[in-house]
């Protein structure tokens, strides 16, 4: 009569750690989940520094965006660049970096660097794929321009302490494994718990039956019949009385067994439940990029987005200073040739009114940007535009010299009429860049290029004119030869020299995506002119008597031009001869011998 009170209390206390192990589930879903954010701080006794950088390795430490605010004195700016560029731009100035999270999760590890006291302000460099800016307080959401990996700078204007008084709230990445599992443990013991009582009352049922065949208490006691070995076999009894009593007790050992193993397991598994939530919000150990950032050399030096910006700053610079004919207001965008054609265009329309101005400038309409992959300096980009005015498209070159610098034009020229730019990679990939004297997997290299040009152009019988596409019937080529051979024809008084030379250091090769490459370049044209006998003169344009002081001489003179050119380069083993691709020149001197 004792069974069924202990079936039911056992099946109650299984109802109930089930009820338990259901509550632990739930409450690592509710409340006791781990916050969905956690925020770390710069510590307030942090050396302070001109600048700050937030190392990548931090940003990327978490999945999912990033939200940073930033506390300072006055204006400051937070600008996003490649951690190469915000090294490099950093340089030897003091500054402070932000590297990681300390293992509570509330402050933000500093590494210090000590160097120069001050910097320029990074405000419109052209490192920067974007910025911030930003008085007293900022409130800033991290999310990748592209793919790869990124840094940020944070800096007022250089001279005073950066914003020390930063703070970034990451996603938790903290789980919650034993959720699910205790839910559907708690359930199962449950249920378990409400059939105990009718599977065990099932089972007493059929023992019962079972029962009727065999001995009763009280009954007779069989002997069985001695066997012929030597050895005996004992009696079998059948139970009675206590005896009967107590395996009749044993049939809830089972049911208890069951009982005290699920309540240790759920024991454990509610004990475990605070332990393992506070043990999954642990960061990994080695943080990861969230972007696998491209290898070695294989990241192009800026983004579409940055070459558009720079080319309508430059564009813009440009616009400015031809309206004016001001060189000095070319300075900050112009440099090299571009500058002393500009230069001397300039002077030579400020007397020469009819002197034809040089093509502008345009950003519009960027049929093709070609943008190298070469990550130290000096940095090359060539863009292909035609906007109002190009009545075709012409080839721009700019370069920037140091990571403190900003791009600079350094030389523009009109595409061939006729011709198609090459193709090159995409912008996101970038464009190899091959040294100028350099032929592996070319026909021939940037220098040899350039020194094959020049000598058709100063021989039109030139043994090498096979090796350069349409020879002289290419309109340039044409046009030049054309100039110097009227110059001799009409000159009967004078004796004429024509030379071409590559100028190497103005140099710059970068591959096509067909595996050539296309070299972009100067040569310095110069037209000598002497009279054949005594009391013979020469006689000067009037652009040319601009420099020279004077239209007329009798012991000579010297015309310079600078000569901007692109010539592309067929791989090694075609069977294609190289083409002028763009070309122009402009006078930039003359004088008298």
């Amino acid at each position: 009569m004792i069974g069924d009170p202990v079936r039911l209390k056992t099946a109650a206390l299984l109802v109930l750690l089930g009820l338990l192990t259901m509550l632990a589930g739930i409450g690592q879903l509710t409340f006791w989940a781990p916050a969905e954010t956690v925020t770390a701080s710069v510590p307030s006794d942090t050396k302070a520094a001109p600048l700050t950088v937030i190392d990548q390795k931090l940003i990327a430490l978490h999945d999912g965006p990033v939200k940073i605010k930033i506390q300072g004195e006055g204006n400051f700016i937070v600008a996003t660049g490649r951690p190469d560029d915000v090294e490099a731009w950093v340089g030897k100035t003091a500054h402070n970096t932000l590297t990681g999270v300390s293992a509570d999760q509330k402050s933000l590890e500093v590494s210090s660097a000590d160097g120069e006291a001050t910097a320029p302000s990074p405000a419109g460099s052209d490192l920067w794929v974007s910025t911030e800016d930003a008085s007293g307080d900022l409130d800033y959401t991290w999310n990748p321009p592209a793919d790869g990996e990124w840094s940020l700078l944070v800096a007022g204007d250089g001279t005073q302490p950066a914003p020390s008084s930063i703070s970034m709230t990451f996603p938790n990445n903290a789980t919650t494994p034993w959720a699910v599992p205790l839910i559907v443990l708690g359930i199962i013991i449950i249920l378990v718990g409400a059939a105990l009582p009718f599977i065990a009352k099932a089972l007493g049922n059929r023992r019962k039956d079972g029962d009727d065949h065999g001995p009763r208490d009280g009954g007779e006691t069989t002997s069985l019949p001695i066997q012929p070995a030597t050895t005996q076999t004992p009696e079998v009894k059948s139970p009675t009385g206590d005896e009967g009593r107590r395996r009749g007790a044993g049939t809830e050992g089972p049911a208890l067994r069951i009982t005290a193993l699920a309540a240790t397991l759920a024991a454990v598994m509610v004990g475990g439940t605070a332990i393992a939530a506070q043990a999954t919000t642990t960061p990994e150990a080695t943080p990861t990029s969230s972007a696998a950032a491209p290898a070695d050399g294989g990241t192009p030096v800026m983004l579409e987005s940055q070459l558009q910006r720079i080319l309508e700053q430059v564009a813009s610079t440009v616009d400015a200073a031809d309206a004016a004919k001001d060189a000095a207001k070319l300075a900050p965008r112009v440099d090299k040739m571009e500058l002393q054609i500009r230069t001397q265009n300039y002077k030579i329309r400020s007397t020469v009114s009819a002197y034809e101005p040089r093509m502008p400038v345009r950003a519009t309409k960027l049929q093709s940007s070609v943008i190298s992959t070469k990550r130290d300096w000096p940095r090359t980009v060539f863009a292909l535009t035609q906007g109002e005015g190009n009545v075709v498209p012409q080839v721009l070159t700019l370069v920037q010299l140091s990571p403190r610098e900003n791009y600079k034009l350094w030389g523009s020229a009109p595409l061939q009429p006729g011709t198609n730019f090459p193709s090159f990679p995409v912008p996101r990939k970038g464009t190899e860049p091959v040294p100028a004297n350099d032929s592996t997997g070319l026909a021939y290299s940037g220098n040899e290029a350039l020194e094959i040009l020049s000598e058709m152009l100063t021989n039109p019988e030139s043994p090498n004119r096979s090796k350069l596409a349409d020879g002289q019937s290419s309109p340039y080529i044409a046009g030049a030869l054309a100039y110097q051979a009227d110059t001799v024809k009409n000159g009967t008084s004078a004796n004429f020299k024509f030379t071409h030379t590559p100028v190497t250091n103005q140099t710059v090769v970068l591959k096509t995506a067909d595996g050539g490459a296309v070299v972009v370049g100067r040569l310095d044209f110069a037209f000598e002119g002497t009279p054949k006998a005594a009391g013979d003169k020469l006689l000067l344009e009037d652009d040319s008597a601009v420099f020279a002081g004077g239209k007329e001489t009798t012991t000579g003179m010297v015309l310079n031009f600078a000569e901007s050119v692109a010539v592309y380069i067929p791989p090694a083993g075609s069977a294609d001869p190289m083409k002028l691709v763009a070309a122009t020149r402009g006078l930039v001197g003359a004088s008298f011998k």
